[in-house]
């Protein structure tokens, strides 16, 4: 069974967006959630509720549920979230160096062509979606 593609019904059909999830050490499930506005702990109750009679009927093993928001240093996983969080900061680590660099953190300029555009002190760097190891939102108060 795709657990991803499990999550991603069931949650859409809630109204609320799977940003990631992970297993932990010990069958520990943790399921990071979104939506506009923002989540709140009755959001986190709400779909917890859920995926656990979810899992029950799916046979999904796991020993412990965790629902939380994604934070302030939101992980960015798709296409679609470096479109929607263009303008803001954010650090952007590659599995290839380029440029002789893995670690960037600038302002997200865009997408095309396959690549995230991303604003470092006044230059474009355009990195390929293929070669992003991880990147976050970085945090601006």
């Amino acid at each position: 069974m795709d657990v991803r593609l499990l999550l991603e019904n069931t949650l859409q059909g809630l109204g609320y967006e799977l940003v990631d999830f992970e297993m932990t050490q010990g069958g520990g499930f943790r399921v990071f959630i979104d939506k506009p506005g923002g989540i709140t702990v009755e959001d986190c109750v709400l779909v917890s509720n859920h995926l656990t009679r979810l899992f029950m009927v799916e046979n999904v093993d796991y020993e412990r549920l965790e629902v939380s928001s994604p934070g302030l240093d939101r992980p960015l996983k798709k296409e679609a979230d470096f479109v929607r969080f263009s303008g803001q900061l954010a650090k952007i680590k590659t599995r290839m160096p380029i440029e002789q660099q893995k670690k960037f953190t600038g302002r997200l300029a865009g997408v095309e062509g396959g690549s995230v555009k991303l604003d470092v002190d006044g230059r474009i760097v355009e990195i390929p979606f293929a070669n992003i190891d991880k990147a976050r939102i970085e945090p601006e108060f």
